[in-house]
């Protein structure tokens, strides 16, 4: 089971996760999965790593190249053969502060 969002910023090993996420970008969109809320859950034990996401809508174009772009920084950290778990529940609403950075609101 994933921690909570909060316990994940503190404890040391899920920062470096979620700074490996800060480095992936939605081409469409310019913001980076973590700032968009596009993960769900980071699940790790020892150095192998399961990611629980989703994507800004099922029919996104860009899912197979964000996929492999955090796949790549978290390998790249270390975490080995890190798995992705893709889940449309619940469906992905954008944030009040994601909705201001992307001048919607």
């Amino acid at each position: 089971m994933a921690e909570s969002k909060e316990k994940m910023e503190t404890n040391p090993s899920y920062k470096t996760a979620i700074e490996c996420l800060k480095k992936v970008e939605d081409p469409e969109l310019n913001l980076d999965v973590w700032t968009l809320g596009l993960i769900y859950g980071i699940d790790i034990k020892d150095k192998n790593i399961t990611i629980t996401m989703t994507f800004t809508s099922p029919t996104c174009p860009y899912a197979p190249q964000l996929m492999a772009q955090i796949k790549y920084v978290l390998e790249d950290k270390g975490y080995k053969e890190p798995k992705i778990e893709i889940t449309f529940e619940p469906v992905w609403e954008p944030s009040e502060e994601v909705k201001e950075l992307l001048g919607l609101a």
